[in-house]
């Protein structure tokens, strides 16, 4: 009896994502797809209508799935506004070396789409914007919290400090996909809760 069609999207598209994650979109062919999806041409394109229909979709699916991970880390209410944060990097570690080849992490999809696409594609730069806007609010949210508790000290603004630690883990990212071993990416986020602590 065969498998129905929504059951089969839903593999086609996790398989795809991974495919669009490991190597871009440039770089993904459709046989690749096919290769990564178990499926023929023609229904990838009945199913998906085209390769950038595709990667839209797989992208929608990486940001709904990162952003729900991360902000019931960030929405911790029984913790600390600290210990959130320092749980966010320690997911975000692991997270590198959960996707690992050959010594390099493949990084995180919608980083990895801002330095491919976002500047000549309006549709994925828009999808950035807004996933963007998400973690600014929630990382926002968590250190106006620990500043008003005073776990947090900074004195820096929380819209600054929120857009500071988003582009500390950015770079993680990109280390971890050049090489750098676990040492090296909790030293970083280390040094980004001292951050946060130093009364500026």
């Amino acid at each position: 009896m065969a498998r129905p069609r929504s059951f089969d999207e839903e593999r086609a598209l996790d398989a795809a994502m991974h495919a669009f994650w490991a190597n871009g979109y440039e770089a993904t062919s459709t046989q690749d797809l096919c290769d990564a999806t178990g499926l023929g041409r023609s229904s990838i394109y009945n199913t998906f209508t085209s390769k950038h229909d595709l990667f839209r979709r797989a992208l929608t699916r990486y940001m709904d799935s990162m952003n729900a991970n991360q902000l019931a880390i960030l929405e911790d209410v029984e913790r600390s506004a600290t210990e959130r944060v320092r749980s966010l990097f320690d997911r975000v570690i692991d997270g590198e070396f959960e996707q690992r080849r050959d010594g390099h992490s493949i990084g995180c999809l919608t980083v990895n789409t801002t330095v491919e696409l976002a500047g000549r594609d309006p549709e994925a730069a828009g999808m950035l914007e807004r996933d963007l806007d998400t973690r600014l609010t929630a990382l926002r949210t968590v250190i106006r919290t620990g500043q008003q508790s005073g776990d947090i000290t900074s004195r820096r603004d929380a819209d600054t400090l929120a857009r500071y630690l988003n582009a500390v883990i950015g770079g993680m990212r990109v280390s971890a996909q050049g090489g750098a071993d676990r040492a090296t990416l909790q030293a970083i986020a280390e040094t980004a809760m001292d951050a946060l602590t130093v009364d500026r």
